[in-house]
């Protein structure tokens, strides 16, 4: 069972102790996808561990927590983040989808 426990939590602890960025404690867990999407922008462009661009990195955290938490998050938790993405495109000057 511990095992099995162990196997499952590994990506609270990525989150929580992402190697690449400090992450604002909470973050996704806001309603507020602006909100979302300025502390993963923050985060990624005041990081000097990141390998990748801040853009990049912070786009794969949300799309990390997204994938890993998605079978729990009902479309009320999963709305913000869909709309995040667009925000950090638009806070990143890239273009939309």
């Amino acid at each position: 069972m511990a095992q099995r426990r162990t196997r499952k939590l590994w990506s609270a602890k990525v989150t929580k102790e992402s190697n690449a960025m400090d992450l604002e404690n909470g973050v996704f867990k806001s309603k507020d996808s602006r909100k979302i999407a300025r502390s993963l922008k923050h985060s990624a462009e005041e990081s000097d561990r990141r390998k990748a661009s801040p853009f990049q990195s912070a786009m794969s955290m949300l799309n990390f927590y997204e994938n890993r938490a998605g079978r729990n998050l009902t479309k009320t938790q999963k709305r913000p983040l869909e709309m995040a993405k667009n925000e950090l495109r638009r806070l990143f000057h890239k273009p939309t989808k």
